[in-house]
C-alpha cells in the first residue's frame, strides 16, 4: 500500500469522482456575489481544479484562483482557463499589490485551518485582502452536525466511481478527536487496474455556527447570512433566486460576511 491522496494528486480523478456538470458551486457563489453587491475582483482561495474559478471568471469577474497543490493549478490552467492561477496557502496569503472585492472558499477547504492560529491567519489573510465592505463566501460542513449523531462515525463507508474503463472504490473510516475538534479520516483506495491500495489521512476542522460568528467578529466581519441549505452540495439541492435557509442543523453550512472593520 502506499499514501497519499489520488484524488489531489490526480485531478482528473477529482473531476471524475465529484463532478457539476451544471457548475452548480460557481452559480450560487456567483449568486451570492451579486445578492450581496460584491464588486468584479475575486480571490478564490483553495480552487482546486478551477473549476468555480472559470465559471466566475465567465460571468465577466476578474477572478485569482489560488491553492496550494501545483497539480490542481497546473490542472486548472490547462482544463479551465480564464482566471490568474497562483500557489497560496490558505491559512497565510498575501497580494501586496492587489485589491479584491470578494474572497470565496468553497467545498470545504476552509476547514483545512486545524489549529485557533491557522483559522486567525487565514481570516487576518482575507482582511488583508478585501476592499472596506468586502465579502467572505465560504461554504464548508457544519460541525454541529456531528454533535450526537454517530452513524457516520459507527462503519467505514464504501463508494466509487470508474473513470475510462478502471473502477476506483474508497473505504472510509470517520472519528472525531474531540480534543483537537477535528474529524479524521482515513480513506483506502483500491482500483481494478492492479494497482497498489492508496491510503490518505486527512482531516477536517470542525466549525460551530456559533464560533464562526464569534471569530470573524473579532476579525472585523460581520456574518450576514449562515445557514445549513439549500446549498450546491445539499439535499434538496440549491436553485437560483431561492430564500437562503434559517437553520445550522445540517451537514453544510454556507457563510456570507462582511468586511467592516
Amino acid at each position: 500500500m502506499t499514501s497519499g491522496n489520488l484524488l489531489t494528486d490526480n485531478p482528473v480523478l477529482y473531476e471524475a469522482r465529484f463532478p457539476d456538470p451544471d457548475r452548480l458551486a460557481g452559480r450560487w457563489a456567483e449568486d451570492c456575489l451579486r445578492r450581496y453587491g460584491a464588486g468584479p475582483r475575486v480571490l478564490d482561495i483553495g480552487c482546486g481544479t478551477g473549476r468555480d474559478a472559470a465559471h466566475l471568471h465567465g460571468t465577466g469577474r476578474t477572478v485569482v484562483g489560488a491553492d496550494l497543490s501545483e497539480a490542481m493549478l497546473a490542472y486548472a490552467r490547462a482544463h479551465h482557463p480564464g482566471p490568474e492561477y497562483v500557489s497560496a496557502d490558505l491559512r497565510a496569503f498575501a497580494f501586496p499589490q492587489r485589491e479584491f472585492d470578494a474572497v470565496v472558499c468553497l467545498d470545504s477547504a476552509l476547514l483545512y485551518c486545524h489549529t485557533n492560529d491557522d483559522l486567525d491567519g487565514f481570516l487576518a489573510s482575507c482582511r488583508r485582502s478585501l476592499v472596506p465592505g468586502g465579502l467572505l463566501i465560504a461554504e464548508l460542513r457544519n460541525g454541529a452536525f456531528f454533535l450526537g449523531r454517530t452513524k457516520l462515525l459507527d462503519t467505514p463507508s464504501v463508494s466509487g466511481f470508474t473513470w475510462q474503463g478502471t473502477a476506483y472504490t474508497a473505504t472510509t473510516t470517520l472519528s472525531v478527536d474531540r480534543t483537537a475538534q477535528l474529524l479524521r479520516r482515513i480513506r483506502v483506495w483500491t482500483a481494478d487496474d492492479g494497482s497498489p491500495p492508496v491510503e490518505q489521512r486527512s482531516a477536517w476542522r470542525l466549525l460551530f455556527p456559533q464560533e464562526l460568528r464569534y471569530v470573524l467578529a473579532a476579525h472585523g466581519f460581520e456574518v450576514i447570512a449562515l445557514y445549513d441549505g439549500p446549498g450546491p452540495r445539499t439535499e434538496p439541492v440549491w436553485r437560483e433566486s431561492g430564500p437562503a435557509g434559517e437553520t445550522a442543523d445540517g451537514d453544510r453550512l454556507h457563510l456570507i460576511a462582511r468586511l467592516t472593520a
